[in-house]
């Protein structure tokens, strides 16, 4: 295998390498976007074409990532332009690895901006004070304002690339180290006291009894799309965390237990919204706002007989929003931040900043399309729409798919079989290896390449 770059930080060991891959996946696209996924798609249907898809096309494009960031050994923008160099479109193409995740956390600060002003509610009691029905309409009245959620997603933002200046090992790994466990523990004690609550049975029977009428193309196509999103795949992250992996790394387990720990946190996070929407008598189907709206209405009834409990649950829950959204910023910045250190030769405080002005700023538009520019329209949506569909339903695809052409196609076979095994000494990765292969080069190109189309497909 090739030398690493001897200055470049590395993770201090395998677990919190696992550990530190594990918390970037997990992030919003588990405890905001998969329930109303699953609710919007009915329910354990979608999630079993979910885990088909994460074992069978996410799972390998993970792995591709992580060869290109482990090989190369350098940032995400020069990553595929060292391994093939002279291939000016390879050059071209390390733009997209940094580009994705900052366009992401534009809007994506946004949402950790409501989860902290939320945060800050339910501690004040305003759920409890409020009443079920106010409750409910707070979020609108909230995201429609101009100043409190620009404050929020700025603060928000701040936090995050607070932590990057203290670097790969004093700031990513010990946050990681203390987020990770923290985030389980919470889930898991909102899941079980969720299932408490009457009628959450519905909930769980939404959960794990399928209702094959319910699947279709679009379906699949959606179940396949939140795989992606929920393991933070083509935002670049892969490439640059696999730059910081040491080089006697086992990839397979790397990647493994990243897809493991995604699915059982996104499968918890399930357990501990839908059936507390069930039990509140609320369709599952709300949408992307269903925990910043039906959340805050249920908190609001459980105050009527048991406020005590109302405000622990509802406190703690908003804590696992805040650190689900710290821990996916923190880790798209860090691409960024990583690609400014590594080609323009910035300090990392001045990278911080760099990026910290730009991402607030393109932030403060996608906030402000609740409000004052609700009126300005891209491509027929709000601003904040647009940040979202064309990064959830084009560029992640985009640069999955130059993912996997570069490392079934344009990679040597020998070199990705090296990587892949590490130099031929790992025995079960030099037997899955053939079916890695086949996979990126003919299985996962036509998923991608159906999953782009179905977009414009009404």
């Amino acid at each position: 295998m090739q030398n690493a770059d001897n200055k470049r930080e590395h993770f201090g060991s395998r677990i919190t390498t696992i550990i530190a891959f594990a918390a970037a996946a997990i992030g919003l696209g588990n405890i905001w976007r998969f329930p109303y996924m699953v609710g919007e798609n009915g329910g354990s249907a979608f999630i079993l074409l979910y885990v088909i898809a994460s074992a069978l096309i996410s799972l390998p494009i993970l792995f591709s990532e992580i060869i290109i960031g482990r090989r190369a050994g350098v940032n995400a923008y020069d990553s595929m332009a060292k391994l093939r160099p002279g291939k000016k479109i390879w050059k071209w193409a390390g733009i997209l690895p940094v580009f994705i995740p900052l366009f992401i956390t534009s809007y994506y600060s946004v949402i950790g901006g409501w989860a902290l002003d939320f945060l800050c509610r339910a501690g004040m009691l305003q759920f409890v004070r409020s009443g079920p029905e106010l409750a409910s309409g707070i979020f609108d009245s909230y995201i429609s304002s101009t100043w409190t959620p620009i404050a929020t997603h700025l603060v928000f933002l701040a936090l995050a690339f607070g932590i990057l200046l203290f670097g790969v090992k004093a700031g990513i790994e010990r946050f990681c180290k203390i987020c990770l466990p923290v985030l389980f523990f919470i889930t898991i004690g909102i899941a079980i006291y969720s299932l408490t609550l009457p009628g959450a049975m519905d909930g769980v029977r939404y959960l794990l009894v399928p209702d094959f009428s319910r699947l279709d193309f679009q379906t699949a196509t959606n179940a396949l799309a939140q795989s992606f999103f929920s393991l933070s795949l083509g935002m670049g992250i892969g490439i640059t965390f696999a730059s910081y992996i040491p080089r006697n790394e086992n990839i397979t387990v790397t990647a493994g237990y990243t897809a493991i720990s995604d699915l059982v946190y996104a499968l918890i996070a399930g357990f501990a919204i839908i059936p507390a929407i069930f039990a509140a008598g609320i369709t599952p189907e709300a949408g992307p706002g269903l925990i910043f709206k039906s959340l805050p209405y249920i908190f609001a009834k459980i105050s009527l007989k048991a406020p005590i409990t109302s405000v622990i649950v509802s406190v703690f829950f908003f804590v696992s929003v805040l650190l689900a959204a710290l821990s996916s910023i923190i880790a798209m910045c860090e691409v960024g931040v990583d690609a400014l250190i590594g080609k323009l030769g910035m300090k990392r405080r001045n990278a911080c900043l760099l990026l910290f002005v730009i991402c607030g700023a393109a932030g403060i538009l996608c906030s402000l399309s609740f409000g004052p520019l609700s009126g300005v329209s891209i491509a027929g949506m709000s601003i904040f729409d647009f940040f979202d569909w064309s990064s959830s339903n084009i560029l992640l695809f985009i640069m999955a798919l130059l993912a996997i052409i570069f490392t079934g196609f344009a990679m040597k076979k020998e070199d990705l079989y090296d990587e892949f095994t590490n130099g031929g000494t790992l025995p079960f990765n030099r037997r899955i290896f053939p079916y890695y292969r086949f996979l990126i080069r003919w299985v996962c190109p036509l998923a991608i390449l159906l999953l782009f189309v179905s977009n414009f497909i009404k």
